[in-house]
């Protein structure tokens, strides 16, 4: 413990703002949730199925834009400006486009939800929820490219105030219309959704605003030659990105096809899950944020050639997620029969939440360890193992495990958690194994990624 020292207080100088940015995008399901779900369940499991619907494509665009970080962090290291250059201009081009063709796939999900066996009256509150929301996805994806590219320079606190500012206005228009408030029209739950489309168009100018303009990145932008991206470093990112995208929509795909499987139950034990899996959410990302200063802090040192001290940032990151994600077990645990009235007041919705949280409680520990496992890995440019692994423990393992105790054994929401907690508690204990051996010193890889730091 006392080589982390060092590594502890920079990791948490770049988590925090992280977090509360990472916060930012599950708040705005947080507060769609909570604002609509008092108008009922039906319209609170639409809102769910929605989420998780699109939760896919989100996650997916989300982690193609995270593949420039490391690449950044490791330029960064070496003070490459050129290199930052051509990755600013890539992390933009390549996030934008990205967002059109996922607001373009948003168009099409309605026509599909039909198939995926929930009640009739939420998928036909679900479907114009969904495509409204869908094209938020394209200023959202705006927003990563520039952000991304900010965050490996380790410039984390602007998206953070940018996310705090969002989600204030997002919950203001929320209300507003949804409930028909301070001269907005009273649109329901649809309101919801054009609320989170305002917002990100907000965050995503402001971001853009920042990058372009702010003095602490005039060197960078100073030694672009082109707007025009490089096919080569596009590639690059996209490699990694790619990887992690699909690892990303591995999992949250399995969280949504578990709240699928909820509908299977009924109305009420959907809006059960949405309710578990909001809070879940929260916790996740904060933890996600100790993930991402784990891949710039690796990737940084890594960078600069010094392996080992990329070893012992990647273990700092790993005690601070343990820490806290420990915490809020405990935290869970004591006030799993109060949240759920935060979000509706139906006492069998209640009484099921409650349950699901208590499962939750239980695997924070080991989402929180693979969350950071994988930020750790994304530092040493290391997704495609990792992709793996996420598709076979969530979807080979957990899912068809939480099939089984929840419909063959009769144990319902709880028994498909089970399996999402078996399925989590793998990937943190093979991927905590991965990072370790790919830092040993004497490892094949680890010698091979120093000599070539070495000659950049």
């Amino acid at each position: 413990m006392e080589n982390l020292r060092p590594h502890l207080r920079p990791t948490l100088l770049l988590a925090f703002p992280v977090m509360l940015s990472q916060l930012g995008h599950v708040l705005v399901n947080f507060v769609d949730s909570v604002v609509v779900g008092h108008i009922g369940k039906v319209p609170l499991a639409a809102v769910g199925v929605g989420v998780s619907t699109t939760s896919v494509l989100l996650v997916l665009g989300i982690g193609l834009s995270m593949g420039v970080v490391p690449l950044v962090a490791a330029a960064n290291g070496r003070r490459d400006l050129p290199e930052l250059g051509r990755l600013l201009v890539a992390s933009v081009w390549m996030s934008a486009l990205a967002g059109l063709v996922l607001a373009g796939l948003g168009q099409l999900l309605p026509s599909f939800m039909y198939l995926l066996g929930q009640p009739p009256e939420v998928v036909a509150l679900a479907g114009p929820w969904v495509q409204v929301i869908s094209l938020s996805l394209f200023p959202l994806m705006v927003f990563q490219g520039f952000r991304e590219f900010a965050g490996g320079l380790g410039l984390t606190r602007q998206a953070m105030w940018l996310s705090i500012l969002a989600n204030v206005v997002n919950g203001l228009l929320c209300y507003a219309l949804v409930y028909g408030r301070w001269g907005a029209p009273e649109m329901g739950m649809m309101g919801s959704a054009w609320a989170t489309l305002i917002a990100r168009g907000l965050m995503a100018a402001l971001m853009a605003a920042y990058v372009l303009y702010a003095g602490r990145l005039r060197a960078e932008r100073a030694a672009l030659t082109s707007w025009l991206p490089t096919g080569a470093t596009i590639r690059r990112a996209a490699d990694l990105g790619a990887p992690i995208g699909v690892q990303m929509a591995l999992e949250v795909g399995a969280f949504g096809l578990s709240l699928l499987m909820a509908g299977w139950l009924g109305v009420t034990t959907e809006a059960a899950h949405k309710v578990a899996i909001d809070v879940a959410s929260m916790t996740y990302m904060a933890a996600s944020g100790i993930a991402a200063a784990a891949t710039i802090r690796v990737g940084h040192l890594r960078g600069a050639g010094n392996l080992g001290a990329a070893r012992q940032a990647g273990f700092a990151a790993y005690w601070l997620t343990f820490g806290f994600m420990g915490a809020m077990g405990v935290l869970l645990i004591l006030t799993r029969h109060i949240v759920p009235y935060v979000y509706i007041t139906d006492p069998q919705v209640v009484a099921q939440a409650s349950t699901l949280l208590l499962i939750a409680a239980l695997f924070q520990v080991s989402d929180g360890l693979q969350v950071v496992g994988l930020g750790a890995l994304r530092g040493l440019e290391d997704v495609k193992v990792p992709s793996v692994v996420a598709l076979l423990a969530y979807w080979a393992v957990a899912l068809p495990l939480g099939y089984f105790l929840g419909f063959k054994l009769h144990m319902g929401a709880p028994g498909v958690w089970t399996g999402l907690l078996v399925g989590l508690t793998i990937v943190a204990v093979v991927l905590l194994q991965r990072f370790r051996r790919e830092t040993e010193p004497t490892f094949p890889a680890a010698v091979a990624a120093a000599q070539e730091q070495a000659t950049v």
